[in-house]
């Protein structure tokens, strides 16, 4: 019988055991890319695999699970237990991540509940949620004949609560439907968020997070074992080898040497699992958000995080640098030559077809009538945009108009004409502007630009999105709305018989024919702000903001013969011809 235990060492069926992981999240990797990602994990010499499991996309409507493609848990286990990888898996309700809402359910926020707590309704949702989740992890346990070595109960937890009856609950619910391998936990390495996120006392192994200082921080955490005495290996749970970046700021950079001295300092005293390993993208609208004060900083689609394998899976100067050291410094660790993907170039692709998004908005949503505006979780929608329409008569010369507490980008309309765009803090101040008809249109796009992962906003009211209040002409509220929703999983039923109108919100369609597939990139820098549809697939959100001007298509998305790509676009910015190009574009931008 395969048997994993913690004692003093990590012990693999009675043997020491370095863990040597890397975080691949399956759900931000093309499926016919796992090989390739994993492979690469392998070649460095690594043995062990890490991944969260996303609960908003595997349970994206209550009682609604999605397992198949990118979501096929199961086969990204059993491809990494044949390249010989054992793994780690961390299927807690909160996963942070960088991910979108950190990984909760957007529906949660029409529950009057408290997230990660002792909470009753809470913890039945993720009851209800791991009745079906834990069937797809327990038959891939070490002890079942699989590779997973360790299983996470909450995630950080000790920077956001101290409730050990909630990790208990939580740890419950896991070995109750048949969790058998050793569970741990995984905090900052400082005594408080030790002491308030660990479960040191249920004898349930304690990690730490961090990305450099391995001496002081493992000596910090020694520190505390000896507190309560424990004799436990250290091991870095997340040793971040990069950072993610958001929208409006240069892309965070750091010194392959650098990282690799610092990964060796880690490995003279423990365990180790790099984070990222592969970053790969926020496909879709799964960007998490950063909180700052009263305003929140959506996090780019790229999840590249410059990690040793970059967004597209091949190897960076990082991973080579890692290589070098692992070879010089621990030479019994066996490596192999790293898998590289090339890419394509596609040039001067056409557009084919054109639509406003007032001119086919019946045909891709139905109106939802309501007296004042609803959000976006009270009309069942969890991530995209939405449309708010009215009628409003002219009351005067000028007209004084306003959204009031509204989430997170407003484009406003009168008579299908650009009012004003306005981004969180700037919602809310005053449209001044003159009507020329007696009846007037009034059209609001709201587009959801990514809920927070971290911190004490997780459950605020600002992460509900869409219009909160209402909208205020003169003094007054307006009533009597139609809205429609906009979530873009698809842009299947776009009309392009109807017609375009300049400065309008637009979806466009190019169309290529490929003799052969490959990855590759689409040139954005000459688009404003929106989202791209690769074969029906949205592969995320663009701006021109920066600093990344492209998105990456991975070749699973991409089909020999025609394909189709359409470029839903906000700002009244287009080309006639897009590029498709083999390595990503930024913006220059400066520190500070």
């Amino acid at each position: 019988m395969n048997i994993f235990e913690i004692k003093e060492d990590f012990l693999l069926n009675g043997e020491p055991f370095k863990i040597l992981s890397g975080a691949i999240h399956y759900f931000r990797v093309d499926p016919s890319d796992w090989y390739h990602s994993l492979y690469n994990l392998k070649a460095l010499g690594f043995n062990t695999v890490e991944t969260y499991v996303p609960w908003n996309l595997h349970e994206p409507k209550k009682n609604e699970f999605c397992f198949d493609g990118i979501l096929d848990l199961e086969r990204f286990l059993t491809t990494a237990q044949e390249l010989g990888l054992y793994a780690i898996v961390r299927p807690s309700p909160y996963i942070c991540a960088e991910w979108e809402f950190g990984g909760f359910p957007a529906w949660l926020l029409n529950e009057p509940i408290r997230i990660r707590s002792n909470e009753t309704t809470f913890l039945k949702h993720v009851a209800d949620y791991y009745d079906v989740l834990m069937n797809k992890i327990v038959p891939h346990q070490f002890t079942n004949g699989g590779n997973i070595l360790m299983i996470q109960v909450e995630n950080e937890y000790g920077s956001y609560g101290e409730d050990k009856a909630y990790l208990r609950s939580i740890r419950d619910l896991m070995s109750g439907r048949g969790i058998t391998v050793p569970f741990f936990t995984s905090d900052g390495p400082w005594r408080a968020t030790l002491r308030a996120g660990s479960m040191i006392d249920e004898d349930i192994l304690v990690t730490g997070n961090f990305g450099s200082k391995a001496k002081e921080n493992f000596a910090s955490m020694q520190r505390f074992f000896d507190e309560h005495d424990k004799k436990w290996p250290l091991m870095c749970m997340e040793f971040w080898d990069g950072w993610f970046n958001r929208w409006k700021e240069p892309i965070i950079q750091r010194d392959p040497q650098e990282l690799a001295e610092a990964v060796r300092e880690v490995l003279v005293q423990g365990s180790i699992n790099l984070y990222m390993f592969h970053g790969g993208t926020n496909f879709g609208f799964m960007n998490g958000c950063s909180a700052r004060g009263a305003i929140d900083l959506p996090q780019i689609t790229s999840y590249d995080y410059g990690a040793p394998l970059n967004e597209q899976g091949n190897p960076t100067e990082k991973y080579f640098a890692l290589q070098k050291m692992i070879r010089e410094n621990f030479p019994e660790i066996q490596q192999m030559t790293p898998l590289i993907k090339p890419s394509l170039e596609k040039k001067n692709i056409p557009l084919t077809e054109k639509v406003s998004l007032f001119a086919t908005l019946t045909t891709i949503s139905e109106p939802i009538q309501s007296k004042y505006p609803q959000t976006m979780e009270e009309l069942g929608q969890n991530t995209g945009y939405l449309l708010y329409r009215t009628m409003l008569e002219k009351d005067g010369e000028e007209e004084r108009l306003r959204v009031i507490d509204g989430r997170d980008r407003s484009h406003f309309f009168v008579n299908q004409e650009l009012q004003a765009t306005q981004y969180q803090t700037e919602i809310g101040e005053d449209i001044n502007l003159s009507m020329t008809q007696e009846n007037n249109q009034i059209d609001i796009l709201i587009e959801n630009m990514g809920r927070v992962n971290y911190g004490h906003k997780l459950f605020a009211e600002t992460q509900k999105k869409g219009i909160r209040t209402g909208v205020m002409a003169d003094l007054h509220f307006v009533t009597n709305w139609e809205q429609y929703c906009l979530p873009l999983d698809s842009c299947e039923k776009v009309d392009y018989s109807n017609e375009w109108q300049p400065n309008q919100p637009s979806f466009y369609r190019y169309e290529t024919t490929l003799d052969e597939i490959e990855d590759c990139f689409i040139d954005l820098s000459k688009f404003g702000k929106g989202v791209v549809f690769v074969n029906q697939t949205n592969i995320g959100r663009f701006w021109e903001v920066g600093p990344t001007l492209s998105l990456y298509i991975p070749k699973g998305l991409l089909t020999k013969g025609i394909n189709e790509i359409v470029i839903f676009e906000t700002e009244g910015t287009y080309q006639p011809e897009i590029q498709l190009i083999k390595e990503p574009l930024y913006k220059e931008m400066k520190e500070g």
